[in-house]
């Protein structure tokens, strides 16, 4: 929601085509997606992913009202742990914006939904796309990663 360094949405834009997500962006942004910044960071991974973007969070809302039922809010104020909760296969996972995170009315109003990745008290939080990454293979770990391939090239018989 609102992100505003296109780095950190070209590195979750990547992340979303290696495990076959979508990315949906709630405006505004901080950059255009057609900066070389977000087309960089995401290499050439955009033609694998489906990106929509949304004018707000109500016009989100509108078009996928199922995600209020299926929602994890990532948030340094949250009550649970990411590792704590049971995430489905059809859940959505909202992110904030670098600088302040998700919106408090929106907080407040999915309190329970809400889920913190521990770190140290003495620094603010992880970088964005570290926190995508981390609560989205939570989610897959937690499915069993369907759709992806668990064994590498080093996964078979070794070559004498």
């Amino acid at each position: 929601m609102e992100p505003e360094i296109p780095q950190n949405t070209g590195n979750i834009a990547r992340t979303c085509a290696v495990i076959g997500a979508s990315l949906h962006l709630i405006r505004p942004l901080g950059f255009e997606l057609t900066e070389k910044w977000v087309r960089r960071a995401g290499l050439d991974y955009w033609d694998k992913v489906s990106v929509t973007e949304y004018d707000n969070l109500d016009a989100f809302f509108t078009l996928h009202p199922e995600a209020e039922q299926e929602l994890w809010l990532a948030t340094t104020k949250a009550p649970h742990c990411y590792t704590d909760v049971h995430y489905t296969s059809d859940c959505w996972l909202f992110f904030g914006k670098e600088t302040a995170g998700l919106p408090e009315p929106l907080l407040l109003r999915f309190r329970e939904r809400c889920v913190r990745i521990p770190m140290r008290g003495e620094v603010r939080c992880l970088n964005l796309s570290n926190s995508v990454a981390v609560l989205v293979y939570e989610a897959l770990r937690q499915n069993g990663f369907p759709g992806l391939t668990g064994v590498g090239a080093m996964g078979g018989n070794p070559t004498p």
